[in-house]
């Protein structure tokens, strides 16, 4: 498509030749630069080649040659020569789209627009970002300076029809068709920066560039070395009930691989095998309909490790991604660091907030990933745990990937929500295939525990009463509501076998514990561990015995799952009680009235193994629910993409602040980070961090305890690092005091 490298230009003392640049290098001559042709039609080709997994080759070829039709500028050359100064060069390709079709150029103006700073909003000045509309009277003006030296070859093309699923449809409204044409546009974009950023680092950073393309093994072979080690496993297991059932699971994953692409529900009780039965799915299906890959999106960072190293041993490292904030890059290879920036690897293992966030997200940075996302297989683990707040989008979303993007969504998890579509639900799944066909009889065959309930108007159990109760047991696991309530239960304790955990504790401490905790089980030792809730869904421990605070169902039986998981015992045993202190407002709060108000209609216990108690439970949650709590789908059907992105937060990031407590090697990565503040070095401090509340931080602030050391990296100064406990976290009580001995030189 695009002949020429170098152009002519009339200058105003007759004919005259300028070659025109991309990008520079200092220091060296401008013959080594990168040429802008070059530059055009290999990120061109890039995108097409991306985006022709949904379909819209056409459409990234366009954006790729003209993204960068304002370096055409004499001021952009000048600053490539001296470096100095800001030139827009991202509203001229815009501005030629939309001069070619006002309304059928608009996803090529916001993605070549934003190809740099990010997707604008349309006309919403909420945000830091120029809106659209401005940015294309800017552009008009700029694309009327450097008509004449842009080769008519670039822009002589014409916009393509949209594809058919984004023209209007019957039964779908006018605002569902904003909504789709606003996420195809994502697509569009991803397509774009991805291509951009590919290509600009094989001129800065060739090696970099060889680097990307590690022997990873193809589909098949990975579903042939599962199907392998599989094998294995079966082969030694004891022949027991649970590991019996764990083996009608895996078959059942295997027989409907070989389904049509589309949205399944995977409902097993927890030590079913779901972790690997459902890989063993996802690699077949990919293998039955070429599919490019599989995505595991994991809720909890307490989990995603200890799941990701069981597919590293399964399927082998190089093949395995994980992609999260707790990941320490010290322990990652090259090619994985690069792969996790877009995701090109046949097994990715992400979480919620990473990849709900990116569909939604505005920057390239976020947005690089998702063209990588279709044809893919999605595992969302866990499903239970999707947040209402944001239900209507990420139902939405995962339609979308799954009806025009050629995906399968797998929906895993031992208490299925209920996502069908209905009336209070209209984004639900319309067409949901049950993996197990027959869940409720494997459900009470790995029904391992005897549930011990209160009365559902009973009074509540103190923390001394509880914790007397707790020290009568050998081995015991008791949940609670709040970090405080951990801390005040565990001190409560003998101190001889006594764990904590909490969200109070980086990341580092918490696996340390964890581990120790399953040494300990497994030796026989004494073992009390007291926990929040990041305890439950999916971490591997096994307990004879837990106590659970009455809160939401889903929930509480996830914590029963760390009861006699594997089956040793008869039957572990489970204890409900109604906690001194209420849950957290919002969902929790509304999770314990959902599930008192079906302990008083049935009685005083609850079949925790029928499906029907979970479509009724989550029936009535989602009802107390708002499902677009943030108003994303109104912002999304307005395209205003940097709101959407600025809302969309799964974490609150604006409520607390990460801080590097010191725990392990975390000062020595701090002193890193002081001599060297690089990405790498920065990530390094991931796995060491607390997040605390704005009145924490003041008074921590306000006391001298807390010193800026790069950038937003806060960590503690050396007098007060005593408000980090090696058994409790980052403990911080008012008045906020240093230690004596820390004052001393």
């Amino acid at each position: 498509m695009l002949k020429l490298l170098s152009v002519q230009r009339r200058t105003g003392t007759g004919q005259g030749r300028m070659d025109y640049y991309a990008h520079s290098l200092a220091d060296v001559p401008k013959s080594r630069w990168h040429l802008l042709g070059e530059h055009l039609r290999h990120t061109s080709d890039l995108a097409a080649a991306f985006a022709a997994a949904f379909g819209a080759e056409d459409w990234a070829r366009l954006a790729g040659l003209w993204h960068d039709l304002g370096k055409f500028q004499h001021e952009f050359q000048t600053y490539l020569h001296d470096g100095v100064g800001h030139v827009d060069h991202g509203a001229v390709g815009a501005a030629v789209a939309a001069s070619k079709n006002p309304r059928r150029g608009a996803p090529l103006a916001f993605a070549i627009a934003g190809h740099h700073g990010g997707m604008p909003n349309r006309v919403s000045s909420e945000g830091r970002q120029t809106p659209l509309r401005e940015r294309l009277l800017a552009g008009a003006e700029l694309l009327g300076r450097v008509d004449s030296v842009i080769p008519p070859a670039l822009v002589q093309a014409t916009i393509p029809a949209l594809p058919a699923f984004l023209r209007p449809q019957p039964g779908l409204s006018p605002l569902n068709m904003r909504r789709r044409l606003a996420f195809w546009t994502r697509m569009l974009f991803s397509s774009l920066v991805d291509a951009d950023f590919l290509d600009t680092e094989a001129f800065f950073r060739p090696a970099n560039a060889r680097a990307r393309t590690p022997p990873f093994e193809s589909v098949p072979r990975l579903a042939a070395r599962l199907h392998a080690y599989l094998g294995s496993l079966e082969r030694g297991a004891p022949d027991t009930p649970v590991n019996r059932a764990r083996g009608e699971v895996l078959r059942a994953c295997r027989r409907a691989a070989g389904s049509p692409t589309g949205v399944f529900s995977l409902t097993v009780p927890t030590g079913g095998g779901k972790t690997l039965s459902a890989m063993s799915f996802a690699l077949r299906h990919a293998e039955a309909h070429a599919l490019r890959r599989v995505i595991v999106v994991i809720p909890y960072t307490s989990i995603i490790e200890q799941n990701a190293r069981v597919y590293r041993e399964a399927l082998g490292d190089a093949n395995v991604i994980e992609h999260h904030s707790n990941l320490d890059p010290g322990e990652e290879s090259p090619h994985h660091r690069l792969a996790s920036e877009n995701w090109d690897a046949p097994v990715i293992v992400t979480t919620s907030v990473q990849f709900f966030e990116s569909l939604f997200a505005n920057r390239p940075s976020r947005c690089r990933k998702l063209h990588n996302v279709g044809r893919s297989v999605i595992i969302l683990d866990e499903v239970q745990s999707l947040p209402t707040g944001f239900l209507d989008s990420i139902l939405e979303g995962l339609r979308e990937l799954v009806d025009h993007y050629g995906c399968t969504a797998v929906l895993a998890t031992a208490t299925q929500p209920a996502l069908k579509q209905r009336e209070t639900l209209p984004l639900g799944f319309p067409n949901l295939h049950e993996i197990i066909e027959q869940p409720a009889p494997l459900a009470k065959t790995l029904h391992r525990v005897r549930m011990h309930w209160p009365p559902p108007d009973g009074q509540p159990l103190d923390w001394p009463e509880l914790a007397g109760r707790l020290a009568d047991h050998h081995q015991v696991l008791a949940v609670v509501h709040r970090r405080q309530d951990a801390r005040t239960l565990a001190r409560l304790l003998p101190g001889q076998g006594r764990h904590h955990l909490s969200a109070l504790m980086c990341a580092k401490h918490r696996l340390d514990v964890l581990d120790d905790v399953k040494h300990r089980l497994r030796a026989g030792g004494p073992c009390r561990l007291v926990s929040t809730q990041l305890v439950e869904a999916g971490v591997d421990i096994d307990f004879p015995i837990v106590y659970r605070a009455l809160g939401g169902l889903d929930s509480m039986v996830q914590a029963a799952g760390r009861c006699n998981r594997e089956g040793k015992l008869q039957h572990g045993e489970v204890h409900f009680f109604h906690a001194a202190s209420p849950p957290p407002p919002g969902t929790p709060a509304k999770g314990l009235d959902t599930t008192l108000s079906m302990l008083r209609a049935s009685g005083d216990a609850l079949d925790t193994a029928s499906p029907a108690i979970w479509e009724e439970y989550f029936r009535r949650l989602y009802m107390k629910l708002d499902h677009d709590a943030k108003d994303i789908q109104r912002n999304r059907q307005e395209f205003s993409f940097a709101v959407v992105a600025a809302r969309f937060r799964l974490i609150e990031d604006g409520y607390s602040t990460p801080l590097v407590v010191p725990y392990g090697d975390a000062l020595a990565r701090v002193d890193t980070v002081r001599r060297e503040p690089t990405r790498q070095t920065l990530r390094g401090l991931q796995p060491f961090l607390v997040s605390v509340y704005p009145r924490q931080l003041e008074a921590m602030e306000a006391a001298g305890a807390v010193e800026t050391v790069s950038g937003d990296i806060r960590t503690l100064t050396a007098p007060f690092y005593r408000l980090y406990d090696d058994n409790y976290g980052l403990v911080v009580e008012e008045p906020v005091a240093p230690d004596p001995a820390g004052l001393i030189a």
